[in-house]
């Protein structure tokens, strides 16, 4: 009779694609969407919380390459035949969500939101399947001073969570521009849309694959490094010249780019009413003192989403940090944004104008610890090391004194009888206090408190004679015990 076969045990792994975040990641991401908040709630946008969860045809085909339901996106059919998904991002389902309940909201509607979003797409370095996402929008205003107001309360978030003006740029464009810029090279009309889309794209690849490789995807297409081969637009040179010609309109000044932009689409009406658009927002923000040290007019900004109607914007770093090669390269890009005056009439069936900005959370993250500009590490808990397991009552009551007095505190749990390992613990924990009541100590009425970052830093440095100046060990009466804490911790 054959031996049955042992179930094999599963593989602790994370799954592709995805990472596991500890205390310190998670801290630091907190405390940076704690100042977000604060500048967005100052701007007037209110809070909302949608469901992670949305139906296909709620949040439509707008990824790239995308043409099945289950392609971009995590999706599953259910038994009724209904297709649901993972939200790839946090715009589409703010449609839904105001289609939904548009009468009991005001008009405009301006929120924020914050969470992670999904994608089904090749992993990489740095590339994730989850990432976090940090997005404002207004919805209901055709104005341009709300893309104008966007931009502003952009820059300010940048600066409020330690990104220094000079260390980046908000980069703005306009979807008709380049509309006119396809209109006038002999891209207009329904048959032409897989060429636009695929012309879109291209352009939104501008910094990693440079002019050549741009203008390669604009005709016959491109070989990558490893061999792949992506089909480009199929476009001839005259119709890639003047694609390439709206790229490379930056000028010196905005004004001398809108000048050059009129140029490009002389002829086109979408294209000029474009124009004027990108001129009426510049005026608006000039006027509240945020100027081309900040903000600029940027041709090459397209953004890759198919939902754009009208302004797009971008958020670079500028400064320079090392890639996995020691290779010196700009930040790049850790927000975007534009407006979608079409998403919503998906659902009503009349136009509702909208417009917004996404923040990378995970990359804006990374960029402020390569500048070793993120939040200090959060301390440790004070840990109360257990000398005696019989006395675990007089532990939990230092414990919980210390926590009402809104210290961070816990009892160390494992097996007490190693101290050493209880310290060992501590030290692991980044804990800046450890608290010592053994039996004499208990009899006598007094507690032991070692100042574990102290300790550290002498037992590194110091000499014998520095060590006597400066004791990191103090022995007070227990009802001083939580006085000698805070002394410790506020110094």
């Amino acid at each position: 009779m054959a031996k049955p076969k042992k179930t094999p045990r599963p593989k602790a792994q994370t799954p592709k694609g995805f990472a596991d975040y500890f205390g310190k990641d998670v801290t630091e991401r907190a405390e940076m969407l704690r100042a977000i908040a604060g500048v967005y709630h100052r701007y007037g946008f209110d809070a909302l919380e949608s469901s992670a969860v949305e139906t296909v045809e709620a949040l439509g085909k707008f990824l790239p390459d995308v043409d099945r339901p289950n392609e971009g996106v995590f999706a599953w059919q259910e038994e009724d035949g209904d297709w649901l998904a993972l939200r790839y991002d946090m715009t589409a389902p703010l449609a839904r969500v105001y289609a939904q309940h548009r009468n009991d909201l005001p008009s405009p509607y301006r929120r924020y939101t914050m969470g992670p979003v999904w994608r089904n797409e090749k992993p990489g370095p740095g590339r994730f399947r989850q990432f976090y996402q940090c997005d404002a929008d207004t919805v209901g205003s055709a104005s341009m001073a709300a893309d104008a107001e966007i931009c502003a309360m952009l820059s300010d978030t940048l600066e409020a969570v330690g990104i220094a003006r000079g260390d980046y740029v908000i980069r703005i464009n306009n979807r008709k521009v380049l509309n006119g810029v396809m209109e006038v090279a002999g891209l207009a009309g329904d048959d032409k849309e897989a060429e636009r889309g695929i012309v879109l794209r291209a352009i939104d690849k501008l910094d990693r694959l440079g002019p050549d490789g741009v203008h390669a995807l604009l005709g016959a297409g491109r070989k990558d490094e490893s061999g792949d081969f992506t089909d480009g637009a199929g476009l001839g040179d005259a119709q890639a010249d003047i694609v390439m010609g709206f790229m490379e309109a930056k000028r010196d000044t905005g004004a001398a780019t809108v000048a050059r932009l009129r140029e490009l689409v002389s002829g086109s009406d979408v294209g000029s009413k474009g124009v004027d658009e990108l001129e009426e927002i510049a005026a608006l923000l000039d006027a509240a003192g945020y100027g081309p040290d900040r903000i600029i007019i940027d041709p090459s900004v397209v953004r890759g989403l198919g939902y754009y109607t009208g302004p797009v914007y971008e958020a670079e770093l500028t400064f320079e940090v090392k890639d996995e090669k020691g290779r010196p390269r700009n930040f790049g890009s850790v927000a975007g944004g534009g407006r979608y005056d079409d998403l919503v009439k998906r659902f009503t069936g009349q136009e509702v104008p909208a417009t917004g900005i996404s923040i990378g959370v995970d990359r804006l993250l990374a960029a402020l610890r390569a500048t070793g500009r993120s939040g200090a590490e959060a301390a440790g808990p004070v840990v109360v090391t257990v000398m005696d397991r019989d006395r675990m009552a007089d532990y939990q009551a230092m414990v919980a004194e210390l926590r009402q007095a809104g210290i961070r505190a816990e009892v160390y749990l494992g097996n007490p009888k190693n101290f050493g390992n209880q310290l060992k613990y501590a030290d692991k924990r980044g804990s800046p206090i450890a608290i010592i009541e053994g039996g004499d100590e208990k009899e006598r009425g007094v507690v032991q408190i070692k100042d574990l970052i102290l300790g550290a830093k002498i037992a590194e440095t110091a000499t014998h004679d520095e060590w006597k100046d400066r004791p990191s060990q103090f022995e007070v009466p227990r009802d001083q015990m939580l006085a000698k804490v805070r002394e410790i911790l506020d110094q």
